[in-house]
């Protein structure tokens, strides 16, 4: 990067003295050469080039684990962020991570913020008409419903006259809204998923919606007193990334490209063994 800055100093001199010389359209000075002039063209051109490169900024959640989190080194990881490492790998483009959480990330993305982002967030009609421009799927999950180990709620009909848990905007968080009324129940809205486990455990809540792989995850790595309800879940949808400015297209088709082309060489797959098991 200092080379980069420093020849963009040095040729933004050069020409600052010629500028000078209010002849702008002259032939090169006496002395210099026709290889000389050539050379400082394809420099010029180079310096162009190098000053054009983007560093994409890609929001995210802060734990949505396996696909974001932080684990016990410290360190942000999941399945999002090493599909995103590869993704980049393969078509050669730099990228920084924003820990934003949910809303916030697309709060940036509408505000110009951020590029894009990549948080679990499903595949939805919804999504699109409201601004929302997908990736390809890079993985189908489904929402269900979990409660506290020792409860005895074993179905929707269970929940009447109780309150559920849910993350604000999220797939998990309409499901549970499309069934309140038929089985009278309330929800009530948390920013991340640990802390509405927590209300589960705690008894806040009766119950909680959640993407069933993050559930699952959650509960196999850290011994957490839930259980998934069998039968509670929707047909699965597609994860994408996302981004909601047309212009940002170009981040799109790559991730599209890189997507397709890890999946032919086996690098998905050991992305998802790594995470989830064969």
């Amino acid at each position: 990067m200092k080379k980069k800055m420093l020849a963009l100093m040095m040729a933004g001199m050069v020409l600052s003295l010629a500028g000078c010389t209010g002849n702008e359209g002259a032939a090169a000075p006496a002395g210099e050469t026709a290889e000389q002039e050539t050379a400082g063209q394809e420099t010029a051109t180079e310096d162009k080039t190098a000053s054009s490169d983007k560093v994409w900024k890609i929001a995210t959640d802060t734990s949505f684990k396996p696909f974001e989190y932080t684990d016990d080194n410290g360190n942000f990881v999941g399945i999002d962020m090493d599909i995103l490492a590869a993704v980049a790998e393969d078509q050669g483009f730099e990228y920084e991570v924003q820990v934003l959480g949910w809303d916030a990330s697309i709060a940036a993305c509408q505000a110009g913020q951020a590029d894009g982002m990549i948080a679990g967030a499903s595949i939805t009609d919804e999504r699109k008409e409201s601004g929302w421009i997908f990736s390809d799927g890079y993985y189908d999950a489904n929402q269900s419903m979990a409660v506290e180990a020792s409860s005895d709620i074993d179905g929707f009909d269970d929940l009447k006259g109780k309150s559920v848990a849910v993350k604000t905007g999220t797939m998990s968080a309409s499901y549970a809204e499309s069934l309140a009324d038929e089985y009278g129940f309330t929800v009530t809205y948390f920013e991340d998923s640990p802390t509405m486990y927590q209300a589960v455990v705690g008894g806040q809540v009766a119950a909680t919606f959640d993407d069933t792989p993050i559930m699952a995850s959650n509960i196999k790595d850290t011994g957490i007193a839930m259980k998934i309800v069998d039968g509670t879940g929707n047909d699965p949808a597609a994860y994408g990334f996302a981004i909601f400015n047309a212009d940002n297209q170009e981040l799109v088709d790559m991730f599209n490209a890189g997507l397709a082309n890890i999946k032919a060489n086996g690098t998905y797959d050991e992305i998802i063994a790594k995470y989830l098991g064969e």
